[in-house]
């Protein structure tokens, strides 16, 4: 593929879409950031300073990474190369390493390979570029959508400086789209517009922090309205909806959108927040999450959060779960509904998952320790000979239906399970202690 040398690019015709027109040419002209951006930060000063070190840009869409490497390709003095991952493979790679070491052999220059959705390049192809890196060679920028601790191997990530950018606020958007209805060189200002500002506001909206995404809206309202008799272009709220796309989630199913998302749902619900825990649902349900994932993660925190606090939350997940399957999307969005609710709602206990924890390390430090004679099986042909059963108490025999017997291998204290107190926990807390006290009062009156 051919490399991109922004040195000598020529201007950007009018027939670009707006939004690769309007980009910043200048650290002055950037919106947004302002965490890493802003006068005195340190990027901002390796920036105006011309000393960059290795980079890595994550964020979401639109929110400005390519547009800040192309401020750096502007301002910089080193040569500034572009690849893009989805089309490049390692002989390109290779051409940048030839061309940047002519550069420093012969010119005394650095490179700077700017690298647009790093996340795909594969693990060969970041080994290959991994010792141009360290040594010097390149400098890296890297720009990913994707979470660079899961996407860019560990010896690359190391030797880069990570900068996470945010999703735009509505008034970053604003700025941004006010400026390219102004801008006469590069923007719509030729054009004679007049927007509703209620028009321009849902646009920021609706834009979900995605800058490209608010001015392809207005660049497609401007030019799909004709102008009124006036000779102006007139904007109105319905107009900018019927071009402003559906507001689409950030949600990557194989992604940090994923698990951030469900990771927020299981929150609320652990919380017994059953608004929250309805939204993370209805974001999930929106974004097209598969529901049998929703709820297997109800059943699992059912027993996890709710547990023997109440016990009919699980079989209010497992309807659910159930449901998914027999009745399927959108009905059974229901269900999940009732079953989060319940859930969030529920006197809380995580003794099942501490208990069952807790016997699981025991077995493991226990792991030669047989089953004790009187609870072995007694009932195959020769077990009475082998002593199996022998001593073994049938608690039936017993008032109440209790009696007290050691269940567990010798030298095993158990103490695994602790009922909380809470819910329904109170109830097995109480049973629990009476036959403990009965067991006593047997045992002092041997």
């Amino acid at each position: 593929m051919d490399l991109i040398d922004y040195g000598s690019q020529r201007a950007l015709t009018d027939k670009a879409p707006l939004a690769r027109r309007m980009r910043p040419r200048t650290l002055a002209e950037f919106v947004g950031q302002e965490h890493i951006l802003a006068p005195g930060k340190l990027l901002f000063r390796a920036i105006e300073a011309d000393r960059l070190t290795s980079l890595i840009f994550y964020g979401p869409p639109g929110t400005g990474k390519t547009a800040l490497a192309r401020i750096i390709a502007g301002t910089t003095q080193a040569d500034f190369q572009q690849l893009n991952a989805v089309m490049a493979g390692i002989g390109d790679i290779r051409k940048v390493i030839d061309r940047a070491r002519e550069n420093l052999a012969f010119r005394n220059q650095r490179t700077i390979l700017f690298i647009d959705e790093i996340h795909r390049f594969n693990k060969a192809q970041q080994d290959a570029l991994l010792p141009y890196v360290e040594d010097g060679t390149v400098i890296l920028i890297g720009a990913t959508t994707e979470n660079p601790m899961f996407e860019v191997i560990p010896p690359l990530l190391s030797r880069s400086r990570l900068f996470a950018f945010q999703p735009l606020s509505d008034e970053d958007i604003l700025t941004i789209l006010q400026r390219a209805l102004a801008d006469e060189e590069r923007g719509l200002g030729k054009l004679k517009i007049a927007i509703e500002p209620e028009a321009l506001a849902h646009i920021a909206r609706t834009a979900n922090g995605d800058a490209r995404a608010a001015l392809n809206a207005l660049e497609l309202a401007a030019i799909t309205t004709p102008p009124g008799a006036d000779a102006t272009i007139h904007i109105t709220k319905e107009i900018a909806a019927e071009c402003s796309q559906q507001r689409v989630l950030l949600y990557d199913k194989d992604g940090d959108s994923h698990y951030d998302t469900i990771s927020a749902f299981i929150k609320s619900l652990r919380g017994s927040d059953p608004d929250a825990a309805l939204f993370w649902l209805a974001r999930m349900l929106y974004a097209g999450e598969d529901p049998k994932f929703i709820a297997r993660r109800l059943l699992v925190h059912a027993a996890e959060d709710v547990g023997l606090a109440d016990p009919r939350a699980l079989l209010v997940a497992q309807a659910a779960a159930y449901a998914v399957h027999f009745v399927g999307m959108p009905e059974a969005r229901l269900p999940l509904a009732e079953a989060a609710l319940y859930i969030a709602t529920a006197p809380k206990s995580n003794s099942v998952i501490t208990a069952i924890d807790q016997a699981m390390a025991a077995v493991k430090e226990t792991a030669g320790k047989r089953v004790p004679v009187h609870l072995r099986d007694s009932h195959y042909k020769g077990a009475a000979a082998l002593g199996h059963g022998k001593g073994y108490k049938y608690p039936h025999d017993y008032p109440g239906g209790y009696v007290e017997q050691d269940y567990l291998p010798a030298g095993i204290t158990g103490n695994f399970y602790f009922p909380t107190g809470y819910g329904y926990e109170r109830v097995i807390k109480e049973r629990l202690e009476e036959w403990k006290q009965q067991g006593k009062e047997k045992r002092d009156n041997r």
